[in-house]
């Protein structure tokens, strides 16, 4: 699906990725975390040609990046960017969404069909005649994520998609997230929202000064201390209070709720 190999790319004299490589297979639901200017966001705009690789390369469905336009990899690829407003113009919320679709050739019928199952999707319906710029921050990204998935493409690439979304809308996310899923998408999320990760994610791969330092199990890396003070990630909340607990017994590699609320009963249980 996603081929990544020995990709340097650097803005002058500042180098944004080193030697990465790595590989996304199809139906693959990852994140990518890592410090603010660690190269997330310049590695995923290599994924829908966006940056051409300096030296090494990255193939999309085995095509080689640098081969094809950003628009032929965008019918494939989807991109939602971490700020709306780098991605909006249309005057109203419903012509935002269709842009894309008209764009593509669909027809009328399939375009009406898919806007206003996207508005409904994302919660946006009551919007749909707005100006996308009236629109709070929060809503303006759920125009954004609506206008990608409303043509259906097969990988789609979120950039911070929580950013200005509260515990609702959140939840929605991780179950579009799903649902995609489930539909054998591709789903890549660069995100600094370690507990969103930590309850959605089976993958993470981190990056630290543009170089992969991790890659693989979800458990394996978000427990792994060295990993993220490398990377100045907090570990997620549960995980820090089982090393609290630790010496009572509690697992270190904990990541969700009810796992130390079941570590915690059996050992208050072991000893009443």
């Amino acid at each position: 699906m996603i081929e990544v190999r020995g990709l340097w790319y650097s803005y002058g004299e500042i180098v944004a990725l080193r030697n990465v490589s790595l590989k996304i297979e199809l139906g693959e639901v990852v994140a990518i975390m890592g410090e603010n200017g660690a190269g997330k966001t310049t590695l995923i705009k290599h994924f829908n040609g966006l940056l051409k690789p300096q030296r090494g390369y990255v193939k999309v469905f085995g095509v080689d990046t640098r081969e094809v336009t950003v628009a032929e990899l965008s019918r494939r690829v989807g991109l939602i960017f971490q700020n709306p407003d780098h991605q909006l113009f249309a005057e109203t919320v419903w012509d935002e969404i269709a842009f894309a679709l008209k764009n593509f050739g669909f027809p009328k019928d399939v375009i009406e069909r898919r806007v206003e199952w996207a508005l409904k999707l994302l919660d946006l319906y009551s919007l749909k005649d707005e100006s996308p710029f009236a629109l709070s921050g929060g809503e303006r990204k759920r125009v954004a994520i609506a206008s990608v998935l409303s043509y259906d493409p097969d990988i789609i690439i979120f950039d911070e998609p929580t950013v200005g979304q509260d515990y609702a809308q959140k939840e929605r996310l991780a179950q579009l997230i799903k649902l995609l899923q489930s539909q054998g998408k591709t789903v890549v999320v660069v995100t600094h929202d370690i507990e969103f990760v930590a309850e959605n994610f089976p993958r993470v791969v981190v990056l630290s000064r543009g170089e992969v330092i991790a890659d693989g199990a979800t458990r394996k890396i978000l427990t792994d201390n060295e990993i993220l003070e490398k990377a100045r990630l907090l570990p997620p909340q549960v995980t820090q209070i089982a090393w609290e607990l630790s010496d009572f017994g509690v697992p270190r590699d904990l990541l969700w709720l009810p796992e130390i609320r079941d570590a915690i009963l059996k050992i208050v249980g072991g000893r009443l």
